[in-house]
């Protein structure tokens, strides 16, 4: 990825400074010049502003999940397993793997300062709702990685949320999509056949709809989702390219929910 050659080359402290730019560099065994901030453009996003998005949206996604893991006050095992998830997701080389992990376990630490973190991160992503909504999601399923969510989880889960400026109702419905959907993903292993794959509860709860909602909405909402996390519109809003195959996984469920409420409802295409 463009970024990467932009880090593995010692120049990317040019590009992004503050506690992104600290954690990067303290990743990688490096001390980058923290006087060079990123510049925010209201305008045309260049090349170097692509960059720094998506290095800051890498760094801050696996150091706070390395956070919401040890906020409970231990890390367990489906907690690793889960950062592991999305790094075998993204195919990482050795280095960027290695690169994760040490941002995994600075994010560990007891002196991690995450508002800190927070705050360079909503700056650098300049108004793409959709792609901290992305990051919220991935955090989310780092938080139901042991398949509860404790109480410290919950509560940081909802001040990364109130940090990033989505409210408690964008809390809930984001929550019980990522719960539907894991539900869904276990459900697709034991099967093959995606009509008996994923309940109705599910299926309206990946969409964010009720039961009661008319063919319209349903419509609606199904269409919003899968604009919001169509893999080559976030990549061009500064996912890194490495997580499309996230993203992509996303659309295929949301679909299967769709398809689902649509074959119990008899609706046209």
């Amino acid at each position: 990825m463009s970024w990467w050659g932009k880090v593995v080359g010692g120049a990317f402290g040019f590009l992004l400074g503050g506690p992104l730019g600290g954690l990067l560099g303290m990743a990688l065994g490096h001390q980058f010049d923290h006087g060079f901030e990123g510049i925010i453009s209201d305008g045309y996003t260049t090349q170097a502003d692509m960059e720094r998005i998506q290095a800051a949206f890498f760094t801050t996604t696996f150091s706070v999940m390395g956070h919401l893991a040890k906020a409970d006050g231990r890390v367990s095992k489906d907690e690793i397993e889960m950062a592991e998830r999305v790094m075998l997701q993204m195919q990482l080389d050795e280095a960027q793997r290695k690169v994760a992990v040490n941002l995994f376990n600075e994010g560990k630490r007891s002196n991690f300062i995450i508002d800190d973190v927070l705050r360079q991160f909503r700056k650098e992503a300049h108004r793409r709702t959709n792609l901290i909504q992305m990051f919220l999601e991935i955090q989310v399923y780092a938080a139901f990685a042991d398949g509860l969510l404790h109480d410290k989880e919950e509560e940081l889960l909802q001040h990364i949320f109130r940090m990033l400026g989505f409210s408690r109702f964008d809390y809930e419905r984001i929550v019980g999509r990522v719960q539907a959907e894991m539900h869904l993903g276990s459900r697709q292993q034991r099967s093959t056949a995606t009509s008996s794959a994923i309940s109705d509860h599910d299926a309206y709860a990946i969409l964010g709809v009720s039961r009661e909602a008319s063919d319209k909405d349903v419509k609606k909402a199904y269409r919003r989702l899968m604009n919001q996390h169509h893999p080559d519109k976030l990549v061009a809003k500064g996912m890194p390219e490495e997580m499309i195959k996230i993203a992509t996984e996303k659309t295929h469920k949301i679909r299967a929910a769709y398809d689902q409420i649509k074959e119990r409802r008899g609706m046209r295409k």
